[in-house]
């Protein structure tokens, strides 16, 4: 993203991502992370983990070829060429090469009962989902969560575990996918039984978890000082709730609970931060406790994956200090299970994609927000037929409506008003994005229009999480996958 651009005196990402190639190629690893007179962490200072560093640091080693200039320390801070941005982007693309796409067409070519056109066509729907493509293409840790999901489908757990401490050392908002990998590869171990297979299995995922993290962390396990330091960058919680928000003077624009309900009530005033931490602690576990206990007692490839997309949602509406880029992290799980459920998934895809919308306007992404979201949608209706298939069955709910007894009969109008419920909510996204862009707000009203997107966005994610937790705790279709870990 170019957010930012030639505006002193930070310049925007573009620049966070060159300084850091400054920063690690220049300056030896242990200053990495603290505060010198090299490297001043209010000025972009890094604040990801170590793989991040690394990766920031192999980039820089192809820039020094290119162009001295481009890392010199000190005197590079705000360098923009057309070169360097071409640079820039070649790097994001050449990862996605390497490790997001594949991610994706090996994903959808695993996929059973499932013919190798409509493989193709889930392929295609992924890739253009409008989110990754417009939100500083190229979020690696999500390639490499994915490649966790891969493994794990084939029953190739160290593999898996692998795969997710990479994902988690390079970014560590993986944290809202690391319960469901957690809970499952656990569950795994108790269906074989903790006194013979299954505490092999578990000792050696531990093992594999414990040395992926070393290998990662091994250059800056120097002392306690450096690993407080780092851990310092990665949580900085003292910054309070609201800090991470792009958007973060009132009224804020996230599409999450606090800042939406920050609307009425000034959580900041009225709350202490170390409370709003607790609050939000507790909020965001209770809230996905009902999905991991799940996942635990039924272990399954298909649980597994909707208790990616709950947990990841759970966090992003309550956790703390969450980011409008944050829903990537569920829409990228929502991608993996487009196939079982199309009409909600494309409908939660819309959703996280017009959430963003303020931040896409500020970076001036108007007209690509517009076609790729259109061509999202048409890739949709045209490989999935989406507006067909909205029945209790077809939606995952048919155990939930059953268990109804009594009001099963108001199932049978359930499709029609699904379909219309989707169509009055596409609609109110259409006129809002035009409004936002194209009209003045009041000018008592100033942030109208994007607290009304955040707000609107807010409560389809609230009713996203009580469907997904509904098709997860009334799910009964585990027997398969149960018998094949047994």
């Amino acid at each position: 993203s170019f957010l930012g651009a030639g505006k002193p005196p930070l310049y925007g990402d573009y620049e966070a991502q060159r300084h850091w190639q400054e920063v690690t190629y220049n300056l030896p690893i242990r200053q990495w992370y603290f505060n010198t007179s090299d490297n001043n962490l209010l000025y972009w200072g890094l604040d990801y983990p170590p793989l991040t560093a690394y990766h920031s640091f192999l980039c820089a080693c192809i820039a020094k070829l290119i162009n001295p200039d481009w890392i010199a320390l000190h005197t590079s801070r705000g360098y923009e060429s057309q070169p360097h941005k071409l640079f820039m982007r070649t790097t994001v693309f050449v990862a996605d090469l390497l490790i997001y796409i594949p991610a994706v067409i090996l994903y959808c070519f695993s996929l059973k009962e499932t013919s190798t056109k409509k493989k193709a066509s889930i392929a295609l729907c992924i890739l253009l989902y409008p989110g990754l493509i417009l939100i500083d293409h190229g979020h690696f840790h999500l390639g490499f969560a994915l490649w966790g999901v891969l493994y794990l489908s084939y029953d190739w757990d160290l593999l898996g575990s692998v795969a997710f401490c990479l994902a988690l050392n390079y970014k560590q908002m993986e944290l809202y996918h690391s319960l469901p990998f957690f809970c499952y590869l656990l569950g795994k171990c108790f269906k074989k039984g903790l006194k013979g297979k299954g505490l092999v299995l578990l000792t050696k995922i531990a093992g594999t978890v414990v040395v992926s993290f070393a290998v990662c962390w091994l250059p800056f396990c120097t002392d306690m000082e450096q690993i407080m330091q780092v851990l310092r960058r990665l949580f900085p919680i003292d910054r309070g709730l609201f800090e991470a928000c792009m958007f973060s003077s009132p009224p804020p624009r996230l599409a999450n609970i606090w800042c939406s309900l920050s609307v009425l009530i000034k959580i900041k005033n009225i709350i202490a931060p170390q409370t709003q931490l607790k609050l939000s602690f507790a909020v965001t576990f209770l809230s996905l406790l009902p999905t991991c206990i799940k996942l635990t007692v039924q272990p399954s490839l298909r649980g597994f994956k909707f208790a990616l997309v709950s947990c990841a949602l759970s966090f992003f509406l309550f956790s703390f200090q969450v980011h409008e880029k944050s829903i990537l992290l569920v829409s990228v799980p929502v991608c993996l299970i487009i196939n079982e459920i199309p009409f909600m998934a494309t409908w939660f895809l819309l959703v996280s994609t017009f959430s963003m919308l303020p931040l896409l306007l500020k970076d001036g992404l108007l007209l690509a927000y517009a076609v790729t979201t259109l061509a999202f949608l048409s890739a949709c209706l045209a490989s999935f037929a989406i507006l067909e298939k909205t029945s209790a069955e077809d939606l995952q709910l048919k155990p939930f409506s059953l268990s109804l007894k009594g009001y099963v009969s108001w199932f049978k109008s359930f499709p029609k008003i699904v379909r219309s419920l989707f169509l009055l909510s596409v609609t109110l996204m259409g006129v809002l994005s035009l409004l936002s862009a194209a009209v003045h707000p009041p000018q008592r009203l100033p942030d109208l229009f994007p607290v009304s997107v955040s707000v609107i966005s807010c409560l389809h994610f609230l009713l996203f999480l009580v469907y997904f937790n509904v098709v997860i705790l009334w799910d009964s279709k585990n027997s398969r996958s149960q018998k094949k870990i047994s």
